[in-house]
């Protein structure tokens, strides 16, 4: 059993960052495929950004493109998502998952991964 734990929500004004991080209980973490997801209440959890088993292929939604930035430190098995430019539209619970067995064009799909964390608040302020 993969245990995440996320940490670096908060409250924020727009236009300014947080960086999230998730630690798992997974050894080694390569090459388990990591990922954020996002949930704002009323909507459905959508994909944040993805680290394809540890390929150094990074996956980002459009909506965060160039504003985001997923990293993976082997080390201290964990991920990270470091947000710049924050946006009340980025309000949301956000996720870690990780997946041992899902394919590439799976990545975005919520349904394909096995472990959750129990989500981190991010608000951001207008």
């Amino acid at each position: 059993q993969v245990q995440l734990v996320e940490s670096g929500g908060g409250l924020v004004p727009a236009g300014t960052a947080l960086r999230l991080s998730c630690k798992t209980s997974e050894r080694p973490i390569n090459p388990v495929t990591m990922a954020w997801f996002r949930q704002a209440p009323g909507k459905d959890r959508e994909f944040v950004a993805g680290d394809f088993r540890s390929s150094n292929r990074l996956y980002y939604a459009d909506s965060v493109k160039g504003r985001f930035t997923m990293s993976r430190d082997s080390a201290e098995n964990a991920i990270a998502l470091q947000m710049n430019n924050l946006k009340p539209e980025d309000t949301a619970v956000y996720y870690c998952a990780a997946s041992r067995r899902l394919i590439l064009s799976t990545l975005q799909r919520a349904s394909a991964y096995d472990y959750w964390g129990r989500g981190t608040q991010v608000t951001v302020s207008s």
